[in-house]
């Protein structure tokens, strides 16, 4: 057995190569390459031998086995121990202590148009791989190059003598994501041409922009937890479907009853749990026509989630808490909506929906028993970004340690129910986020501002168009016959917003829509009917930048005997 130091090399990527080859020889490292590579280096004039000097074996089945032996990988795994010493020595095998691979261009194959599986096939690695995977195991012995910018340095420190163990572990840690990022590259061509079924992958339409093309959605060790039972998903349909059922899921989790949300573009625009709806309430969410309404906790669920900002819901994606019912579904069918997820839904509701947008309304079943993994990653600008899920449990039990004010009593089960919904439902927004709450619902959601005063003050004015509708002025509003319901919420909440067109066509298109023009509302009628609203509960995903103290001074104004989280 030799004591001269052994550097396997065969690479895809010859950037370098040939100083690499010089600077190893002048170090007296001995030097073992494959097909090309060994050609490069010996019409280059620096000494090297085939790998089959120590395999005993040439390349064969077209050059797919050349570094598959014993004599290379036993070389290479070797420890200093002595057991491997002695297991080396029976065999007549040398210790490896370089090992500079890299890999063919699976990426740019397939990145090919109309591509064939057997092209591809052809690029993928076998000995590359399993030359980086076993030097990058050593690496507290073997030094393993897989990146030809790293062969400066890495010569620079073999002339002085030794390789460092920072060095060492760095080039280590390369190894591993090229062949991560390799494998990667692999799996995904495959699970496109394979997963066809869309248990494990499915094809999107598009990204979050037509021109963000192409666009998919998969899971890597598992089955996706969705089915598609109508229509064709898009990315941002997933993003808020996926992100609407876990806050559903909570809401039925924490307080015991049937949840709905109302999702756009990655926020929620409301979200409530099922409890019995006032008449009045049935006349502004528009549901006094659905039938079998007051026994399905579902549809009144729904009703106070899309009824909470009907004009940030049109186009939503929906997300419910239980098998979906008829009365449910019938809502649904009334409204301007991109999809549902839910858990599972009756057959005639299934077919309420499936005629929804001429057969094309997203529908998607999840499994209920469903749990992610408590790392999630994503990719930004090509940066990865990793974090723990946020899985914070949120309940009524949340809230008993709320301070309130002397003499109040404690906290009503009202209260810890409704901070509980506005509190989840932040979980599942752009942050900055204030929310308000009433009566198991959404009343009032500001998300994603740079300023949470900001937000604050939008939830606020959202809350008080919110009431504003329950106003007789509104209740008693005369349409003319064949007002679409999206005329009569944009008309609704011009009327109670006060941001009433003055003149011109905007002014023809409002006054339109009704048999009798109601008027404006005055600043005094506002206020004196703010102050009809109680019992309202904000709660903000992290502090508010004024101090508690003013903040508990500033709400009672707009809401009296309103609480806060």
């Amino acid at each position: 057995m030799s004591s001269q130091k052994i550097a396997i090399v065969s690479v895809y990527d010859k950037t370098g190569l040939l100083d690499l080859a010089k600077g190893l020889a002048q170090q007296n490292v001995r030097i073992l390459a494959s097909g090309g590579t060994a050609r490069m280096i010996r019409e280059s004039g620096f000494p090297v031998e085939d790998v089959s000097a120590i395999t005993k074996a040439p390349e064969m089945l077209a050059g797919r086995v050349k570094t598959l032996h014993p004599a290379v990988h036993a070389g290479i795994l070797a420890r200093n121990l002595e057991s491997d010493e002695k297991d080396l020595a029976d065999q007549n095998i040398n210790k490896v202590d370089y090992v500079i691979c890299n890999l063919y261009p699976f990426k740019d194959t397939v990145a090919k148009v109309n591509v064939s599986i057997p092209e591809a096939v052809e690029e993928i690695d076998i000995g590359g791989v399993t030359l980086i995977r076993a030097a990058a195991k050593n690496h507290k012995r073997v030094t393993i190059l897989s990146d030809p910018n790293d062969y400066a340095g890495f010569l620079s420190e073999l002339e002085k003598g030794e390789i460092s163990d920072s060095s060492r572990n760095r080039y280590a840690l390369k190894a591993f994501e090229h062949t991560a990022d390799y494998d990667a590259a692999i799996s995904e061509f495959f699970r496109k041409e394979y997963a066809g079924s869309g248990d494990q992958h499915m094809a999107l339409r598009y990204g979050a922009n037509p021109h963000q093309k192409p666009a998919s959605a998969y899971t890597a060790n598992q089955q996706l937890p969705f089915k598609v039972l109508s229509g064709s998903p898009g990315y941002i349909n997933l993003l808020d479907s996926l992100n609407a059922w876990p806050l559903v899921k909570e809401l039925k989790e924490a307080l015991g009853k049937p949840a709905a949300a109302s999702f756009k573009h990655v926020s929620p625009a409301g979200a409530a749990i099922g409890l019995p709806l006032t008449p009045e309430e049935k006349k502004v969410y528009f549901v006094n026509d659905i039938e079998g309404i007051d026994s399905s906790p579902l549809a009144q669920a729904y009703a106070r989630a899309r009824g909470a900002d009907r004009m940030s819901s049109f186009g939503d994606v929906i997300a419910l808490s239980d098998i979906v019912d008829v009365p449910t579904a019938s809502i649904i069918s009334k409204e301007v909506s991109d999809g549902v997820i839910a858990p599972g839904y009756e057959d005639a509701a299934l077919e309420i929906l499936k005629k929804k947008k001429g057969g094309k309304y997203l529908v998607l079943q999840i499994d209920p028993d469903y749990t992610p993994g408590p790392i999630e990653t994503r990719t930004v600008y090509g940066v990865t970004l990793q974090q723990h899920r946020n899985d914070a449990e949120i309940s009524p039990k949340s809230f008993t340690t709320i301070i309130t004010p002397k003499d109040a009593g404690a906290l009503p089960e009202s209260a810890a129910r409704d901070l509980t919904v506005a509190t989840i439902t932040l979980k599942y927004t752009q942050s900055n986020s204030v929310c308000y709450a009433v009566n198991g619902q959404v009343i009032g959601l500001g998300a994603g501002q740079q300023s949470r005063i900001h937000c604050t003050r939008l939830a606020g004015d959202k809350a008080d168009n919110w009431w504003m509708r329950f106003h007789e002025r509104v209740l008693g509003i005369k349409w003319k016959k064949g007002t679409k319901r999206p005329d009569k919420s944009n008309a609704i909440d011009l009327l109670v917003s006060g941001q009433l067109p003055k003149d011109g066509a905007e002014r023809e298109a409002f006054e339109a829509v009704f048999e009798q023009i109601p008027p404006p509302f005055t600043p005094e009628e506002r206020e004196a009917w703010m102050k009809q609203l109680s019992n309202v509960c904000v709660s903000s995903d992290a502090f508010v930048s004024f101090t508690p103290f003013s903040m508990l001074q500033t709400i009672p104004q707009k809401f009296p005997s309103s609480c806060s989280s």
